[in-house]
């Protein structure tokens, strides 16, 4: 089979695109004939060494995958050859990845793909909708009225935000930069949104929600808590999955005396069952049409280099423009 890979991390020269051998599913494994794959910052990363994983060389890149089974293994109970299906959190923890004709995955991270829903679709909401589910639900605890804004509401994780944080009764407000983000967001129904090259954050936020927001999901990389801090209301949650390197300050008398909280989490250390809970929802809200992929491109696996390297150039760079996910087929 065709597929992307890497023998050693490094920069985008190390992806090679090529030849390997197709396994055969075992145990509870399925067979993936792939549709359509995503590109995610966390793929970069991995690729790069910036994430240490012990990698089974050679590595197939990529996490998230929609594809229809090609076999199955003898344990198999949820899927029958023929199905639809999508998923994500492979490439990691000593899983190969997804950028290939075919995947080998464990059954526990696939979900039935609704009819009405294209492949393209489903792999560019997979990673980016479980991570969003998983802090809205599991981590903030987020209920019908909160005020909840997303930092960087524009980005592949806060489009997602948005509108679950909708679906779920939630007032949404967010942050984001240019025009054309500006209306996406609008688009996705926020009540406000506030370009924060041009306003200062705290003094909008305070203008226009005098009592503070709920929940502050934090998207950005090189965040600033103070910020976040101070525009909480009493009992407010603080959603932190961006960052790595970061060492923001915080305003821990404020902090304590709302008595906030601050969670941090990476959707891959979820186990399977709580992502199946997370898939059940997205599922149902896919097949609805309530829930919508934001797709900046569509690449072919061949140019797998150039999809890492708009991602890289996006994510860690800060230059270029990408409005939604890269999506990648075979």
């Amino acid at each position: 089979m065709k597929a992307s890979f890497i023998k050693k991390t490094g920069g985008i020269d190390v992806i090679e695109y090529g030849d390997l051998p197709i396994n055969e599913p075992a145990g509870t494994q399925v067979l993936v004939r792939v549709k359509a794959v995503s590109v995610n910052p966390i793929d970069v990363y991995i690729r790069a060494g910036l994430v240490k994983f012990n990698l089974p060389f050679p590595y197939i890149l990529g996490c998230d995958v929609a594809g229809v089974i090609e076999k199955i293994g003898p344990q198999v109970t949820r899927f029958k050859v023929g199905d639809k299906v999508w998923g994500s959190n492979q490439g990691l923890l000593g899983r190969q990845g997804t950028f290939s004709e075919f995947a080998l995955v464990e059954e526990c991270w696939l979900y039935p793909m609704p009819d009405s829903v294209s492949f393209e679709e489903a792999a560019a909401i997979s990673l980016v909708g479980i991570t969003a589910h998983l802090g809205l639900v599991k981590h903030a605890q987020v209920r019908a009225g909160d005020i909840v804004f997303v930092n960087g509401g524009g980005g592949s994780v806060g489009t997602m935000v948005i509108q679950m944080a909708r679906l779920l009764g939630a007032r949404v407000i967010a942050s984001t930069s240019g025009e054309g983000k500006i209306k996406l967001c609008a688009d996705l129904g926020v009540e406000a949104v506030v370009d924060y090259k041009k306003e200062d954050l705290c003094k909008w936020l305070k203008a226009f929600y005098p009592d503070g927001v709920s929940i502050w999901w934090e998207n950005n990389r090189n965040p600033d808590l103070s910020v976040a801090v101070k525009s909480l209301s009493e009992n407010g949650r603080l959603i932190v999955l961006a960052g790595r390197d970061a060492t923001p300050s915080i305003p821990l008398g404020e902090f304590y005396v709302k008595q906030c909280v601050m969670r941090g989490f990476v959707m891959f250390k979820a186990s399977s069952d709580e992502q199946l809970q997370c898939a059940q929802d997205i599922n149902r809200w896919m097949a609805s049409g309530r829930l919508k992929a934001i797709i900046d491109r569509v690449l072919p696996l061949t140019k797998t280099a150039e999809a890492h390297k708009v991602q890289e150039d996006y994510t860690i760079r800060g230059i270029g423009k990408l409005t939604g996910k890269i999506v990648v087929v075979p």
